[in-house]
């Protein structure tokens, strides 16, 4: 079960780090991205509702449960916002790697619910808040993005507190129907956006609409499904670890496809933002054994 375990989580974390290469062509086309997520997070629900029912797994909530699920789709969405528009402000690259400090951000948020942040979790903080300093600089660590770094660690934020909302508020249903709620929930919050800023919702060619397909069952409903099986069978943080494969495939599709500049920054940078987080999922995982 553990190799099972670990191709699902190395699945999850390949597919997650491929939405460069499905978001990117919709942006050079200035298709609204709100419209697109709002397709993408719907059409993923639709289709975990389809696993839903061929489970026969009720859709039952409660006013709780309701709720927190909104609280959930919330944060979930806040998350996707942010990180794509911090492509803008960074790159697709950059913006990827800082939202894998969610981690830490976990950890410190934990701290205020009276769990003692560890030496390591301080350690980490250090070391990746001098990986975000040396991505968002441009040619030295005087020359910083601070914008576009504080919309990507809002992201990454956004993400920490969609973790710490699952692991405090107890509910009690089943992966595939928290995702199911967060998913349609988040499509809602897209569609508000969509119709606030009056925008279209016809797609404009058959490359939206592709990259729209993959993007839903791909960098969404299959990695959101592997995740859950892979926390399943070896853990959440064995699976945290692998999950350190998402920003270097976005990297590596940025890079290779969409011509971002491999600079010594942007090795620097992910090497102290991967190790700084490594460091916290694993002397956290000694502390908790010992």
């Amino acid at each position: 079960m553990k190799a099972k375990g670990y191709f699902l989580a190395i699945i999850s974390a390949v597919f997650y780090g491929l939405i460069p290469l499905f978001v990117l062509p919709v942006k050079s086309v200035e298709f609204s991205l709100y419209v697109f997520l709002f397709y993408r997070f719907g059409l993923a629900a639709i289709i975990l509702l389809l696993v839903l029912a061929g489970k026969k797994i009720s859709l039952r909530i409660n006013k709780r449960e309701l709720f927190i699920l909104i609280c959930l789709g919330l944060a979930y969405a806040l998350s996707t916002d942010t990180l794509f528009y911090a492509y803008d402000l960074l790159t697709p690259g950059i913006a990827s790697t800082i939202l894998f400090v969610f981690p830490v951000f976990v950890a410190i948020i934990m701290s205020f619910f009276k769990e003692k942040i560890s030496r390591a979790t301080i350690i980490a903080l250090i070391i990746t808040t001098l990986g975000v300093l040396v991505l968002g600089s441009r040619n030295s660590l005087t020359d910083i993005n601070f914008y576009g770094l504080f919309i990507a660690i809002l992201g990454a934020l956004f993400y920490a507190i969609y973790m710490v909302i699952v692991k405090q508020s107890g509910i009690k249903v089943s992966g595939l129907k928290l995702s199911f709620y967060s998913l349609g929930f988040s499509s809602v919050y897209f569609l508000i956006r969509v119709l606030l800023d009056n925008e279209s919702f016809i797609l404009p060619d058959t490359t939206v609409f592709f990259n729209l397909i993959m993007i839903a069952l791909f960098s969404t409903v299959l990695t959101l499904i592997t995740l859950v099986y892979a926390i399943q069978y070896i853990g959440p943080t064995q699976t945290s670890i692998l999950g350190a494969l998402e920003p270097i495939v976005a990297v590596g599709i940025s890079v290779l496809l969409f011509g971002e500049l491999l600079t010594v920054n942007l090795i620097a940078g992910i090497v102290l933002v991967l190790g700084g987080v490594l460091v916290n999922i694993l002397f956290n995982e000694r502390k908790e054994k010992s």
